[in-house]
């Protein structure tokens, strides 16, 4: 798909006829951003690929703008791209609300309900409706090819995919005021995978004279074969999700001069069940190649600014005349030193992952049903608030040299 960028001024997108959880507008109205430790001073949101299941993120933002954690920086990837640019590019009394039109619009077209109770039914319901997905697209978002991709010529952009996702950057540029998402109120990254190169790329707002439209969202969703790649100025991008789902590396490589408190959301889990059937092999595929890698990256991470930390501590005991010196000045240039602290400020991140319902299947990433949706939003809200009632953890400070910690306390209630 190519794309040009291009600045374009957002239209206002329409009030969803239903705000969704009884206090999702007075989420929106009610906001007052939470007064955090200097060990905390940006507060960050990472939010990872996973197609339907990224109302859960929805959720988990709401719960969050009710406590006051507003972030200062989103990283997402593929779908999480899609709710950190509506967040970032909504204005703080109305995200909320944008984000619940959004995920109203793409679950419209399958509103019904199953017709008795029981996990078993409730199974060949999602069944259905992830099959309806496949064989009609989702309103806003994607549409099949006509004709089929089977039948398109060789080298041509519809001979790359299976759907047409045109109509997605009609929704972006309804719910999405790119001006303001450029305006450096919030620092967006959102990451993509370079289709020729084979790297991971991150498009930024922090960039010099760079500016974020809706092809770049667009890239970062663009995950084959369902969806094309999209062109930006020559290059061509697939979803982030092909080379990395989570987006927490690009903040812990990042060169920062102050603390974060970071939430991570997950709508893969690593950790799951034995598989009882060739179904559950793929579900459990699946998992396991979106799942984050938190704690690999964490720990290599920690292990690195732990050693910059000492090495700091060892140079500010220096006399005068010796960090004068060429070797101890080539040091201190690579350590990129500042007087707040360099490189070696801490991390805390705070771990939720949305855990799945026992009659989810291989399909729960593209069954868009509303009451699929409704069930994701509600478990991110629930998950968020139960997991803000231990705020104190994160917001107690590190122990001297602790340069990353990590907490899931949904698990300790599970």
């Amino acid at each position: 798909m190519k794309q040009r960028s291009r600045r374009r001024r957002s239209r206002s997108p329409p009030v969803p006829s239903s705000a969704g959880p009884a206090d999702a507008r007075a989420a929106d109205a009610e906001v007052k951003r939470k007064v955090l430790p200097r060990h905390c001073a940006q507060l960050g949101l990472v939010l990872q690929g996973g197609g339907a299941l990224g109302a859960y993120q929805a959720g988990v933002y709401q719960a969050l703008a009710e406590h006051g954690y507003m972030p200062d920086w989103i990283a997402g990837i593929s779908i999480g791209a899609i709710n950190g640019a509506i967040i970032a590019g909504s204005p703080e009394r109305q995200r909320v609300e944008r984000l619940r039109a959004f995920w109203e619009r793409i679950s419209e077209q399958q509103a019904l309900k199953p017709l008795i109770a029981g996990d078993w039914a409730r199974g060949v319901f999602n069944e259905w409706s992830a099959l309806t997905t496949a064989a009609t697209g989702v309103a806003g978002f994607f549409r099949p090819r006509l004709p089929p991709v089977w039948l398109q010529p060789w080298g041509t952009e519809a001979a790359l995919s299976f759907y047409d996702t045109q109509p997605l950057r009609q929704t972006l540029e309804e719910f999405i005021d790119f001006d303001l998402l450029n305006s450096g109120a919030i620092r967006l990254s959102i990451g993509a995978a370079h289709l020729l190169r084979g790297d991971s790329v991150y498009f930024d707002t922090a960039e010099k004279d760079f500016h974020l439209g809706p092809e770049h969202v667009m890239a970062s969703a663009a995950l084959p074969p369902g969806f094309p790649p999209v062109e930006i100025d020559g290059e061509y991008f697939w979803d982030g999700g092909v080379l990395s789902n989570t987006p927490l590396d690009h903040l812990l490589d990042a060169e920062r001069d102050q603390s974060m408190l970071v939430f991570q959301i997950d709508l893969f889990s690593a950790r799951g069940a034995m598989p009882r059937n060739l179904f559950d092999v793929y579900e459990r595929h699946k998992d396991i190649l979106y799942s984050s890698r938190t704690r690999k990256n964490t720990t290599a991470f920690r292990q690195v600014q732990e050693l910059r930390q000492f090495v700091e501590r060892l140079l500010k005991k220096l006399p005068a005349a010796k960090t004068r010196q060429a070797d101890v000045q080539e040091i201190v240039r690579k350590l990129k030193m500042s007087e707040h602290g360099g490189p070696s400020a801490s991390m805390s991140v705070v771990h939720l992952i949305y855990r799945e319902k026992y009659y989810e299947t291989q399909a729960k990433d593209y069954e868009f049903s509303r009451l699929s949706m409704e069930e994701h939003w509600a478990a991110g809200l629930s998950d968020t608030r139960r997991t803000l009632k231990g705020e104190k953890c994160w917001l107690e400070p590190p122990a001297d040299l602790e340069a990353v910690r990590t907490f899931d306390l949904t698990r300790e209630h599970t």
